[in-house]
């Protein structure tokens, strides 16, 4: 298992087993664990990622550190615009929605005042960073 992962693996036991709050780098940042189906794999995948709301809905950006490439949940969520989403001791399916115009350019604005260096990830990526709506599904 490399590095991230099992970083990865470690922040989502400790939201798991402390009703999703997390310490270390991550103390006082909004958590929530996105799990998509693997585009290619069909496999369950979960990735913990800050997010903001918007009203009824989740908030959450495709930034990869900054990488050029857009990060794999991203592509599954393409692919199958469902997830489960777990906040806090809440857990739900939600639609999945990839904002544009203004309303992208709205959140991604709010999304900077509070994790200002989301601005040099979407410098260092070249490319436009998605911004992904998560709506509670009916």
């Amino acid at each position: 298992m490399s590095e991230r992962l099992r970083r990865n693996q470690q922040v989502i036991d400790e939201f798991r087993s402390s009703a999703g709050v997390v310490g270390g780098d991550f103390d006082g940042v909004p958590l929530l664990l996105l799990t998509s189906t693997g585009a290619r794999t069909g496999l369950a995948r979960t990735m913990p990622m800050t997010y903001l709301r918007d009203a009824d809905r989740l908030v959450v950006f495709a930034a990869n550190g900054g990488r050029p490439q857009h990060p794999a949940w991203f592509h599954n969520l393409l692919t199958h615009p469902v997830a489960h989403v777990e906040v806090g001791t809440e857990s739900f399916d939600a639609a999945v929605t990839v904002l544009d115009g203004e309303t992208r350019r709205r959140l991604w604005t709010e999304q900077l005042k509070h994790t200002p260096y989301f601005a040099g990830f979407q410098e260092k990526s070249g490319r436009e960073i998605p911004v992904i709506a998560l709506a509670r599904a009916s």
